[in-house]
């Protein structure tokens, strides 16, 4: 009764973006109702997180229902105004009217009639009850029992609802029990073992991790009583335990990287050499996401993490080459060897990069659209990535060869004038 959604397919020939703001306007007209705007992916991932569909969720715990509303309204009197919070809401859980029941033990007994009998009857008679099926051309059809319309309008008919007692009479409802109506929420929420209450808000125009930092801040501002406390949770705290836990893999695959490269290479210093030059492949993707508009993603990180694995096989397959071509064909160490083990590599290193660029090349054109919210971030930064990890591989990483890769007592290459 206080929530729906619409879901809306849009034509592949219309503009997303404008398509999507336009919606957004149109809900926007309808002051009084919370919205949200956002794709079918989106908020799965959101709720499966969660357990909302919002970015931010401070969700606060507690036994009394009095009490949460009374400090959900606190929390968000003291989030209003944070720079970047949008749709700051609590969750809607008020009171609705109910009819209660209550069966007057002595009076029942003295009918002859148990309280669940009582209850029994009552929900029968204002809800209906399913009492069997009928199974009929392959589909099943529910029979019901349900008071008429005209004999359930109010609280005085049920009052006046008469039973059946066990010795074959009949008693009315207000006999034997207290017909009445109470306040009761309309949902209760419940979480290790509590109850809860949600104070939910997304972000707009600017990164997460501040919002966040400031709804902590305001926070600290809330007291609250013994027994109940507030967390912070949401999207956020998945995407800084999935960082954390990329950036613990990055750790080891550089060291593993390094350690190949030590291994292919032989030599501690063109190993580290190589090394440090691999960031600066990153950079293209960086600018990549920077010129687009967009935010460091989870597929960012792992498109960061694919262009840093690309340049080191190029660079290790460049400098073995330079190697080579020195021990095994006598090259003397010098220009001549560079050019040429640059120019025998150049085919592999283009190839590599048009063939990786070619094939995320789709995903870039077709943009946003729904179900490629991670694969659009990672290819940006894939494209991007690889336009510096060739230039890295072609011009940089020859230029610091030439530089540093001399071996001890070797000799460079002497020019001869004719």
């Amino acid at each position: 009764m206080n929530f729906s959604e619409n879901w809306i397919s849009l034509d592949p020939s219309a503009d997303y973006h404008q398509t999507l703001d336009e919606v957004q306007q149109t809900v926007d007209r309808y002051p009084g109702l919370f919205r949200d705007v956002q794709t079918y992916l989106n908020e799965r991932i959101e709720e499966v997180l969660a357990g909302s569909s919002e970015p931010i969720v401070v969700r606060i715990y507690g036994s009394d229902l009095d009490v949460l509303r009374q400090k959900s309204a606190e929390v968000q009197d003291a989030l209003t105004g944070i720079d970047g919070v949008a749709d700051l809401h609590t969750d809607l859980q008020t009171d609705i009217p109910h009819i209660q029941v209550k069966p007057d033990l002595v009076k029942a007994a003295h009918y002859g009639l148990k309280p669940g009998d009582i209850r029994r009857i009552a929900g029968t008679f204002v809800s209906g009850d399913e009492v069997s099926d009928i199974h009929r051309n392959n589909k099943v059809y529910d029979i019901m029992v349900w008071g008429t319309p005209r004999s359930r309008q109010n609280v005085a008919d049920i009052r006046n609802m008469l039973l059946d007692t066990p010795g074959g009479g009949h008693v009315r409802m207000s006999q034997v029990a207290s017909v009445r109506i109470l306040p009761t929420p309309n949902q209760i929420e419940r979480e290790e073992g509590s109850r809860r209450i949600d104070v939910a808000m997304g972000v707009d125009g600017r990164g997460l991790g501040a919002v966040v930092d400031d709804v902590r801040d305001r926070l600290q501002a809330v007291s609250f009583p013994r027994g109940y406390h507030a967390e912070v949770l949401g999207e956020f705290q998945e995407r800084e335990a999935a960082q954390g836990r990329i950036f613990n893999y990055g750790l080891a695959a550089a060291i593993g990287i390094f350690v190949l490269l030590q291994t292919c290479i032989r030599r501690f210093r063109i190993a580290v050499l190589a090394f440090v030059t691999l960031p600066f492949a990153l950079v293209g993707g960086a600018l990549a996401t920077f010129a687009t508009g967009g935010l460091i993603t989870l597929g960012s990180l792992v498109g960061f993490l694919t262009v840093f694995g690309i340049a080191a096989r190029n660079g290790i397959l460049l400098i073995n080459h330079y190697q080579h071509l020195e021990v095994e064909e006598g090259e003397l160490f010098g220009p001549e060897l560079v050019l040429r083990g640059s120019r025998e590599r150049l085919a592999p290193i283009l190839m590599t990069a048009l063939a990786t660029g070619l094939a995320l090349v789709p995903l870039v054109v077709s943009g946003e659209i729904p179900g490629a919210e991670i694969e659009y971030p990672m290819a940006i930064v894939i494209l991007g990535g690889l336009i510096t990890s060739t230039l890295l591989n072609l011009f940089v990483l020859p230029a610091l060869y030439l530089r540093f890769g001399r071996v001890s007592g070797t000799p460079p290459a002497q020019e001869t004038t004719g």
